[in-house]
């Protein structure tokens, strides 16, 4: 029985404007797709091609194989889909070279409107050197006058990007769309969870369908985890370690510097210490580039910087995706464990690690929430344009929001607030602490810059009355992206 299909009315929508664009203009467009591996790019097109009902080829490259057995399997999909007319018009002898192929497919369109996939496009790129020009030269010439739609899928975010940028053959001949994951909202309504459950749920899995596929409706987080803690084959295992897997196949120093981030070191200074030798710690001269690598190129890592009037230190890195993050923090360990016939134990070593990483995963989830739901104005501080937080060099105190204008560097703070992610609620001691706090900002003006508060538990006495302008429960944060 094929897996429901959830979420994406926004991607499916924007790709079904472009095929009405194909309809009506009779030419071609070209969309580049990308987004992390197992965030749902094949099955969202998948999705879209069935619900088109348009003819159409979807053709996926393998890893490794040699551009010759990449154009063979590529016309192999192309006679068996409901592109051409009559798949004898494909020849059964394959071009050995993609200028050919595209020619042939170029000869087998239809002149009704149809879609071509070409999905994993950075390995056709790496398979063979001439591919991008020859893609290019086949949409100039034979593709971009026809009624087609070309979506090019890619899992290498950075070359997707360069695949259309300015000084490489595609730029300007396709839009770009990225796709993330499944937002908290959409994994809760997938899984038929409460709020608070559903935003566990998507830190969890990340928001990635090929977790969600094996979760059982309406299980609480914790619940999936200590039933899946009995398959050390589970997806909750084993996407996120394919995606380690592919990203960094070695244990090279990048690999080092990720799991010294996914393993709770922050700092440059910590990171460094944790993914040196018995030398020492790893040079600035080598962290730094590798850090910009991770964070600009694979977005495998986020940096986040003090928010406030003033320029602050230092930047803390984190995991990007909150699935490989708890992968790295607890899940890995839990596998092995999981491994050894020892599931009671690799439950309860998640269960020890769960408070401490969902109250500091949660927070870049709820600065997402409160940017959503100022931008759609009914907001205290409607202005606000970035959330962030705020921490000196000595992280005491850190303030987990600053609603504010512009970042880095604010010009107005809007509000200073806090997170509290526990089963106790936020109260006056709590009040007292975030207004000592956000005194020490700079930018914070007690008379103008309000408060806000978002906790899992509510909050106990009148923490409304004191001054507080927002209060947000997980209601609220799940709201933000409806």
């Amino acid at each position: 029985m094929p897996t429901p299909f959830v979420g994406r009315r926004t991607e499916l929508a924007l790709l079904r404007k472009r095929l009405d664009r194909v309809t009506s203009d009779g030419t071609g467009v070209a969309v580049a797709i990308r987004g992390r591996r197992q965030v749902g790019k094949s099955r969202l097109v998948q999705e879209f091609c069935d619900r088109a009902q348009r003819p159409y080829v979807f053709y996926t490259a393998t890893k490794g194989a040699s551009p010759v057995e990449g154009i063979a399997d590529f016309i192999t999909e192309l006679r068996e889909s409901s592109l051409p007319a009559d798949p004898e018009l494909v020849p059964k002898s394959a071009p050995t070279n993609w200028p050919d192929a595209f020619r042939t497919l170029a000869a087998v369109l239809p002149d009704s409107p149809s879609i071509v996939v070409l999905d994993e496009l950075p390995w056709l790129a790496e398979q063979d050197s001439v591919f991008a020009g020859a893609l290019q030269t086949a949409w100039d010439r034979l593709l971009s006058g026809r009624p087609v739609l070309l979506l090019l899928l890619g899992s290498d975010l950075h070359m997707m990007e360069r695949f259309t940028a300015y000084d490489r053959p595609f730029y300007g001949r396709a839009d770009s769309l990225v796709l993330g994951p499944l937002n908290p909202a959409e994994t809760g309504d997938a899984l038929g969870l409460n709020p608070a459950d559903a935003i566990d749920a998507h830190l969890v899995s990340g928001g990635l369908p090929g977790i969600l596929r094996a979760w059982p409706h309406a299980t609480p987080a914790l619940a999936f985890v200590e039933a899946e803690c009995a398959d050390p084959a589970s997806p909750l295992f084993g996407v996120p370690e394919a995606a380690l897997m592919a990203e960094f196949p070695t244990p090279d120093q990048s690999r080092r510097v990720l799991e010294a981030v996914g393993s709770g070191d922050r700092t440059h200074a910590n990171i460094a210490a944790t993914a040196g030798s018995q030398s020492g710690a790893l040079p600035s001269g080598i962290l730094s580039p590798l850090l910009r690598r991770l964070t600009e190129e694979k977005r495998v890592l986020a940096s986040d910087t003090p928010l406030s009037t003033a320029s602050g230190k230092p930047a803390l890195y984190r995991v990007a995706d909150s699935n490989l993050r708890l992968y790295l923090a607890a899940m890995r360990s839990a596998q092995e464990l999981s491994r050894r016939g020892r599931p009671e134990a690799a439950y309860r070593l998640v269960q020890r690690r769960w408070a401490a990483w969902r109250g500091r995963a949660v927070e870049p989830l709820i600065r997402e929430a409160l940017e959503l739901a100022a931008a759609s104005g009914d907001f205290p501080w409607p202005d606000t344009e970035v959330v962030g937080g705020w921490w000196n060099r000595r992280f005491s105190p850190e303030i987990d929001l600053l609603g504010a204008d512009r970042a880095p560097v604010a010009g107005t703070v809007f509000f200073a607030g806090s997170v509290k992610w526990l089963a106790s609620p936020f109260d006056q001691h709590d009040l007292a602490s975030l207004r000592q706090g956000a005194a020490q900002v700079p930018g914070f003006a007690p008379d103008a810059t309000g408060l806000a508060v978002v906790s899992l538990s509510g909050t106990a006495g009148p923490v409304a009355d004191g001054g507080v302008g927002l209060v947000w429960d997980a209601r609220d944060a799940v709201a933000a992206w409806r």
